[in-house]
């Protein structure tokens, strides 16, 4: 168990991070120019469309104020990238109530992309990818201690086949031979008593049968 917790404690740490994308774009020639922590207020912009439109208009305005001050060209959009947890996170209650503000972490590269993502995980997303964690965790184990499993079967069917009878000592074989005439004894004795019994049951006399005769008149 020690194991498989310092496997899902190594894993969120990798996941939590962004160092390892980070790092994969920095091997394609991409480098960081740009990187900052923003509280995005996004009440004010969604207020301004119906109910059902709040969470598409929140996303929009958290597009817009990135745009705005991490210097996009052009102000595109298309250019900011917002991590799949950000955008549950805001949408989490629901399209009518979306989050009233935001904290965020904005990367620019420098092809112009922009990274944005949550600065701190929620508590129920860091349940999940435990979770995810920990059953990946299994599946790697889980060969491992089939592997465990055969080894020993084999290996005692093995020990079974090598082992032969053991041939008797001569302690037994005189323990045997003591248990036969001890039995043999045994059996004489109770033939003994049962002959007595016969004997004394013939030796009885008959019981005399009276006779009644009819009486003269």
């Amino acid at each position: 168990m020690g194991c498989l917790q310092q496997q899902i404690k190594i894993k969120m740490a990798e996941e939590n991070k962004t160092d390892n994308k980070e790092k994969a774009k920095n091997e394609e020639g991409q480098k960081i120019t740009l990187e900052r922590e923003y509280v995005v207020p996004l009440r004010r912009e969604w207020l301004k469309v119906p109910r059902y439109r709040r969470a598409e208009k929140a996303v929009k305005a958290l597009k817009e104020f990135i745009a705005r001050h991490m210097k996009v060209y052009d102000r595109n959009l298309n250019k900011i990238k917002i991590d799949v947890y950000l955008n549950n996170e805001i949408r989490f209650r629901g399209m009518k109530k979306p989050l009233h503000k935001v904290k965020v972490k904005a990367i620019k590269y420098e092809s112009g992309e922009v990274a944005v993502k949550l600065v701190q995980l929620p508590k129920h997303i860091e349940f999940e990818l435990a979770r995810k964690v920990k059953k990946e965790a299994e599946k790697l184990l889980k060969p491992e201690e089939e592997k465990k499993t055969e080894e020993k079967e084999v290996g005692g069917e093995k020990a079974k086949e090598e082992k032969k009878p053991e041939e008797k000592t001569e302690e037994q074989k005189a323990e045997a031979k003591e248990k036969e005439k001890s039995s043999q004894v045994a059996t004489e004795q109770i033939e003994k008593a049962q002959a007595k019994a016969l004997k004394h049951t013939t030796g009885m006399k008959k019981a005399p049968v009276i006779q009644r005769k009819a009486l003269k008149k």
